[in-house]
């Protein structure tokens, strides 16, 4: 999927491979194009695409993102468990550190996640590794 707001940014995924989408219900991602996709512009480092969980989310509510609760002026309903969403890449980090982190699909994770957290931590929260 070319992007021209990406520039040097390739889509390709913490595996070397295409960066697959993470979700389209919701609509995620930095540009919102249902990948987790990044540029120079998302110093959050929307890159990881997780599978959210209440454990998560409550942990995301307490460091002060709120993500349950619906925005509609964003266009934001508001997240559920189950939920596949592009999470920045220092959130992710926070939660495992916690003991909280959601699942991974290293297929719809953007390779500069590995900017920030180790490709051994993705792997051990991977649920598409082979």
């Amino acid at each position: 999927m070319k992007n021209p707001l990406l520039g040097k940014y390739e889509s390709v995924n913490v595996l070397d491979g295409e960066l697959q989408p993470c979700s389209f219900d919701p609509m995620t991602g930095f540009f919102r194009d249902g990948c987790c996709n990044t540029n120079a512009l998302d110093v959050g480092s929307h890159t990881v695409c997780t599978y959210v969980t209440k454990e998560f989310l409550a942990f995301s509510k307490k460091q002060g993102n709120d993500l349950t609760t619906p925005k509609p002026e964003f266009g934001f309903e508001g997240l559920n468990p189950g939920d596949k969403w592009c999470l920045c890449a220092t959130r992710w980090l926070e939660a495992e550190n916690e003991g909280c982190a959601p699942k991974v699909s290293l297929a719809s994770t953007h390779k500069s996640a590995l900017d920030i957290i180790p490709i051994e931590l993705l792997k051990k929260n991977a649920l598409d590794m082979n």
